[in-house]
């Protein structure tokens, strides 16, 4: 008990230093208000930008090196990163001229369009025409059948007709087998006419000597025939089978000559190479049309009035 007064007393002393505080905060504020003038910026910029620029922008960040190597919605249409641009922010896609200046607007003349296809297709046939005369020319088999062989242009096409001679027919007498020669010919044009994308027709002629077989066999089944194995062997010629639109057979109908009916150039194989307006009217020609039953609806209006007096009564 009588240490207890012995015990040692400490005294604590607070030393005060009297320098100051230092700059930091001024860079944690600086730091703080530049944030603050970002995100009111952003804000701003948001609020002013179109939703089609906002989604290019989306896009770009994305996928950025996509964008910027193959193209697409965000990376614009010309000189503009973002879909849009311009002046005019209420466009939302495309290209926006900049400036007060209206653009252009463009006209187009279907007529002028329609000619200068035209134009180019009659160049192209005139082409294939004197391509088929050096193919002939330069095969001895067919150059010796070069009188045979008549080409114009005409207002279907190209026409290529197949003539006979007065001793030199292209088939047999009365029937529709080829001769040789004329198997000759017909290969060629089929490796030629294979080249161009134009529809094919052919049509059989005969002169008028009556023909008619104890079967009904006449003139007209000869043509549709001669047509037919003319078209055979151009397949097999190659010419492929999907490139032919018609075949038909028109007997006397149509002379070549019409000022003698007998001529021997009458009778004739014509291919014609199509057009583009002969192809679109033989395909309208043949498409369906619907016709309103004028009779069905007379009998069902009768049939109505009928139960109507019926009722009546």
């Amino acid at each position: 008990m009588a240490d207890e007064g012995l015990r040692p007393i400490v005294v604590k002393r607070i030393k005060k230093g009297g320098g100051h505080h230092g700059g930091a905060w001024k860079i944690a504020y600086a730091d703080f208000v530049t944030a603050m003038m970002a995100f009111f910026l952003l804000m701003w910029l948001l609020g002013s930008t179109t939703k089609g620029d906002l989604l290019g922008i989306a896009e770009y960040f994305r996928t950025p090196l996509k964008v910027a190597m193959s193209g697409g919605s965000g990376s614009g249409d010309s000189s503009s990163v973002i879909q849009g641009g311009g002046n005019d922010l209420t466009r939302r896609t495309g290209q926006v001229k900049k400036g007060d200046t209206p653009a252009e607007k463009k006209t187009y003349d279907l007529k002028a369009a329609k000619a200068a296809l035209e134009h180019e297709e009659h160049v192209r046939l005139q082409a294939l025409q004197k391509r088929i005369e050096a193919a002939i020319d330069a095969n001895p088999m067919t150059r010796k059948f070069k009188n045979q062989l008549l080409l114009d242009i005409t207002s279907e096409g190209l026409r290529i007709q197949i003539v006979d001679e007065q001793n030199r027919p292209m088939f047999a007498l009365a029937k529709a087998e080829l001769q040789p020669y004329t198997r000759d010919i017909l290969d060629v044009l089929g490796l030629v006419l294979n080249e161009v994308p134009n529809k094919i027709g052919l049509s059989g002629h005969t002169d008028s000597t009556p023909y008619m077989s104890q079967t009904g066999y006449s003139n007209w089944e000869l043509s549709a025939d001669r047509a037919n194995a003319s078209r055979r062997e151009l397949v097999r010629g190659g010419l492929a089978d999907d490139k032919i639109l018609r075949v038909v057979g028109l007997a006397s109908a149509v002379h070549l000559d019409s000022k003698d009916p007998f001529n021997p150039i009458n009778r004739r194989i014509s291919i014609i190479v199509m057009n583009k307006r002969t192809e679109e009217a033989i395909r309208r020609d043949s498409s369906t049309l619907d016709v309103p039953d004028v009779q069905g609806a007379a009998a069902s209006a009768g049939a109505l009035t009928a139960a109507a007096s019926q009722a009546a009564k």
